[in-house]
């Protein structure tokens, strides 16, 4: 069983979350159990190995069974069906209006008109670039306190993907006046705009999303505020994890700082993790080592902020808020093992990307244990995960 979860199929088993997966299943099938009783597959037990004593019993027992399979015939909650016919009707929705090009505009206006306000908006609300400078005489590179280079990095890069941003919309501004000629890459971003969708050109400098228009701007104003009031004032108690461009250099901080307050190698440090509660206003300083964080979501589960730990979903709520973590720096072999689920956290809710020379997906942003009374095995089964945005 062991090797035939280890193998790749077409491909289709990429990286180690994949493997977890298809051994949990295997383990599930592959059993001695299954044949010494009528052994259950899933907890209703719709799915279960009959002992028979002819084929004929064997086809009618099969042809029995459900015709559409049901999502507890994968391990999944009965949410699952709800996501499958949403993505569907996302997909077809897309296709559709990719075939049919630009949209006419609402009550009383054209695409033009339409696509004219939005542009004004995005240019009146677009905030001036980062002075980075000044930022690093604030913030100076200093030994012990690693997050004054996290800080003007991300401001680095947001001022990149803002300039993309407010040049785009200059050009277009001055394209729908008539004044300039439109470009290929202004008429795409026009094309998707009319169809509140991210322009590619934004898509290219930008972090991964998968929000559309109006949910992309106002979540790019939100991050942009959040390293504002960080500049402005002093780094927050509790920091908004999915409001970063690259986690991962805000993470390395956490640890680097650690390493060097106690002058240990960083590759013998890792996080332990600590449920801390629901609300950042609890919290109005931070810890002395680690981070505390906020902002992720929860997929294919519940939690029970009484117990603290992972419960059943309720019925047709897809996604649930993360409690507050604590990120805590520690040698690796100082952290504690106890009842929990490793919970992969990705960016976007896609759950894929380019692998990266880490051989994870870009998308993916780490490992979290979160406290369970059950198995791991039923979440791995459940294909619960974190998100640090949402596609809404």
């Amino acid at each position: 069983m062991c090797c035939t979860g280890e193998c790749n199929y077409g491909g289709r088993v990429t990286d180690d979350k994949d493997r977890r997966l298809l051994n949990t299943i295997l383990e599930n099938l592959y059993n001695a159990s299954t044949l010494t009783q009528e052994y259950k597959f899933t907890a209703s037990g719709t799915y279960f190995a009959k002992h028979l004593d002819s084929r004929d019993e064997y086809e009618q027992f099969i042809a029995g069974m459900p015709i559409l399979p049901l999502p507890e015939a994968f391990g999944l909650h009965e949410n699952a069906d709800i996501s499958k016919d949403r993505n569907d009707t996302i997909l077809m929705c897309k296709s559709l209006l990719a075939m049919s090009g630009s949209a006419g505009g609402g009550e009383g206006g054209s695409a033009e008109a339409t696509v004219a306000a939005v542009v004004k908006e995005v240019l009146r609300r677009l905030p001036a670039d980062f002075d980075i400078e000044a930022v690093q005489r604030k913030y100076p590179v200093l030994y012990e306190e690693s997050m004054n280079t996290t800080i003007a990095q991300e401001m680095t890069r947001f001022n990149r993907l803002t300039s993309v941003v407010r040049k785009s919309m200059q050009e277009l501004e001055k394209a729908l006046a008539g004044l300039v000629v439109m470009s290929s890459d202004t008429e795409n971003a026009f094309n998707l705009m009319a169809v509140n969708q991210v322009p590619n050109l934004w898509r290219k400098a930008s972090y991964p999303t998968m929000k559309n228009l109006g949910g992309y701007l106002d979540d790019l104003y939100a991050r942009l505020k959040m390293l504002q009031d960080w500049y402005e004032t002093k780094a927050p108690p509790v920091f908004w994890i999915s409001g970063f461009y690259f986690t991962q250099s805000f993470l390395t901080a956490a640890t680097q700082n650690f390493a060097r307050k106690n002058k240990i190698p960083i590759d013998e440090v890792g996080f332990d993790f600590e449920v801390i509660g629901m609300n950042a206003a609890d919290f109005p300083t931070g810890p002395e080592d680690g981070v505390y964080v906020k902002g992720m979501f929860l997929e294919g589960c519940g939690y029970d902020a009484d117990k603290k730990v992972l419960c059943e979903s309720q019925p047709k709520v897809l996604f649930t808020p993360a409690p507050l973590f604590w990120l805590k720096p520690l040698l690796m072999k100082d952290i504690k093992e106890f009842a929990c689920y490793d919970c992969p956290v990705y960016r976007t809710p896609d759950r894929r990307g380019v692998l990266a020379t880490t051989g994870h997906s870009t998308n993916f942003v780490m490992y979290m244990k979160v406290p369970s009374q059950q198995p791991e095995s039923h979440w791995t089964m459940r294909g619960v995960a974190m998100m640090c945005g949402l596609a809404e």
